[in-house]
């Protein structure tokens, strides 16, 4: 009896270990095995006529009376979906679960029940996996760009803690409104690593999806375990050149959130959503999740319902694996070269230096096509330690052979000096921590004078 208890302690230590031993590799490739999945945009924002409501609408207007979250799980089922994502806390800062972190929060309101422990134990008896969505951006708790104070930051990691601690495994946190274009509030603002890590430091496992990653290039994870495309916004994946696992989203419904026109209104077709979304997309290494809006009851439309029954017979998953290749971990620093002083040998017309470490891919610095070896460097106007640099090009290929060097206070000693050892427009350089004072690119070969859109220098930690 106690050498089966012994060995029943150690198998359950085993499975826990590799559990916790699992490469990010492994947890893409997981993720794109998913392949689809339900998103569920239900909260506050249900109650209103907008999905952006009023910051101020009272906790009182969240009043479902039917609410069923194994009726969302038995639909996501229908439709041979793998998992769900539920909106824990939109851009209006109301929270769908008991946090202790603010009053504007589910227990509150009329209902008075953790939504999000009803969604967890609802998918998960349909054998799906659990996903989360969380807001960065918070207009409700003034949360905003430009007014964001220390014990913001304290609230997210409170609220993050809670959703990974409270309700089990969680197969990825999907985060919105950080660092995109209307909501403003950048990666230096709210620190995107100490998140990241945090995040990590609770659950290894959980990936972490930053859903406005489409900003920058496709070659690369800048600041994301999963490449996001938010098909709604424009934001649109290449099926024949895709080479990063990746997330693709769309609403069935005309908007994220329930609108009272919707039990009449055309959905998109489950044609359309099966053969020109989900088939091409899991072919090209990207995850498809497809958005169903429930109404103020807290139910799915019958129309929806329809809906994700015709797509489960259309869509069967393949059982054989999406082998995904291998690609760089994610860049998920502060760039310390961003708007530090720079210099360049002669550049093309306006294109100036400065345009290379702006913080903008759309921008670049341009090499004149007079010069025959030309250079760019940047001072990070203090000595320290530094591990990666990261160099994209404008256009894929051009620079062929180049040399990076840095500035230790004293002499110019050489990181890199050799051919290109990747055609992309990404060239990811880590290494040992070195001490630096500035940083310089030499180009010694490329097809046509080469351009720089942004250089970034990584700090060790």
């Amino acid at each position: 009896m106690k050498k089966t208890f012994v060995f029943l302690l150690s198998a359950i230590f085993a499975i826990g270990l590799s559990a916790q031993e699992k490469t990010l590799h492994q947890l893409q490739q997981d993720f794109v095995n998913l392949r689809f999945g339900m998103f569920i945009h239900y909260n506050i924002p249900t109650y209103s006529p907008d999905d952006w409501p009023d910051p101020d609408l009272p906790a009182s207007v969240f009043n479902p009376t039917k609410l069923d979250c194994s009726q969302w799980a038995k639909a996501a089922k229908s439709a041979n979906m793998s998992y769900g994502c539920l909106t824990t806390k939109h851009h209006s800062g109301f929270c769908l679960w008991d946090t202790k972190t603010t009053d504007y929060n589910v227990m509150n309101s009329p209902y008075k029940k953790d939504v999000v422990k009803q969604y967890a134990d609802a998918f998960r008896k349909e054998g799906l996996k659990v996903m989360l969505y969380y807001s960065i951006l918070d207009t409700h708790h003034r949360l905003r760009a430009n007014m964001i104070k220390p014990e913001h930051i304290s609230m997210i990691k409170a609220q993050l803690k809670e959703l990974l601690t409270s309700y089990g495994e969680i197969t990825a946190i999907i985060i919105d409104g950080w660092d995109a274009p209307w909501s403003r509030i950048s990666y230096d603002e709210i620190p995107f690593e100490e998140i990241y890590n945090y995040i990590k430091s609770i659950q290894p496992n959980c990936l972490v999806m930053d859903l406005n990653a489409a900003k920058y290039p496709r070659e690369a994870l800048f600041y994301t375990d999963i490449k996001s495309y938010e098909q709604g916004a424009g934001q649109k994946i290449s099926t024949t050149e895709n080479k990063l696992p990746a997330l693709a989203c769309l609403s069935i419904q005309r908007t994220w959130f329930w609108k009272e026109t919707f039990p009449q209104e055309e959905l998109k077709s489950p044609s359309y959503l099966v053969n020109e979304n989900i088939i091409p997309y899991n072919k090209a290494y990207c995850n498809f999740i497809l958005n169903v809006a429930p109404n103020r009851d807290g139910l799915m439309d019958d129309n929806a319902l329809e809906a994700l029954k015709e797509i489960g017979r259309l869509f069967k998953p393949q059982k054989e694996e999406i082998i995904i290749p291998d690609c760089q971990p994610p860049i998920i620093g502060h760039n310390i070269a961003k708007n530090k002083p720079c210099e360049s040998s002669w550049s093309w017309d306006m294109n100036i230096m400065d345009f290379a470490n702006d913080d903008n891919f759309s921008t670049s610095w341009q090499s004149n096509k007079h010069v025959s070896t030309p250079f760019w460097h940047v001072d990070l106007e203090k000595t320290q330690k530094i591990d990666m640099i990261v160099i994209t090009e404008q256009q894929a290929g051009v620079i062929q052979q180049y040399s990076i060097e840095y500035f230790d206070g004293r002499n110019w000693i050489s990181l890199f000096d050799g051919n290109a050892l990747t055609d992309s427009r990404v060239k990811i350089h880590r290494f040992k921590p070195v001490t630096a004072q500035k940083v310089r690119i030499t180009i010694k070969k490329s097809s046509q004078p080469p351009a720089l859109c942004e250089v970034g220098v990584y700090a060790a930690q």
